[in-house]
């Protein structure tokens, strides 16, 4: 079996900085893209960046020149470097990985447990 394991969420002021991982471990054959999502109170759950797997991003509009997605192939983590956070940064930060184990041909999604971020003074 694969799990997704995420860190580094917490609480922080206005302006401050979170740098969320995600570290994948099992018997992973390769893995084609990772995904952060988060999900608000009351709200449902959102993309907010996804790369794959030769290092493309994309980005939801309202975090654009303030969140990076950034690899390690050699980890199988994905990090989510996130400056400048504002109020409505707050949710829960889920990680998503396609990916595909040894004991199959076909690719799957497989997601994390979560993490809490609170951006507040």
């Amino acid at each position: 079996q694969v799990q997704l394991v995420e860190s580094g969420g917490g609480l922080v002021q206005p302006g401050g900085s979170l740098r969320l991982s995600c570290a994948a471990s099992g018997s992973i054959a390769s893995i084609n893209a990772m995904t952060w999502y988060r999900q608000a109170p009351g709200k449902e759950r959102d993309l907010v960046a996804h790369i794959n797997s030769g290092g493309g991003t994309d980005y939801v509009d309202s975090v654009k020149g303030r969140f990076t997605i950034s690899k390690d192939n050699a980890k199988n983590t994905v990090y989510l470097q996130m400056n400048s956070l504002k109020p409505e940064d707050t949710a829960v930060y889920y990680c998503k990985m396609n990916l595909r184990v040894r004991s199959s041909w076909f690719p799957k999604d497989v997601w994390g447990q979560g993490t809490q971020v609170t951006v507040s003074a």
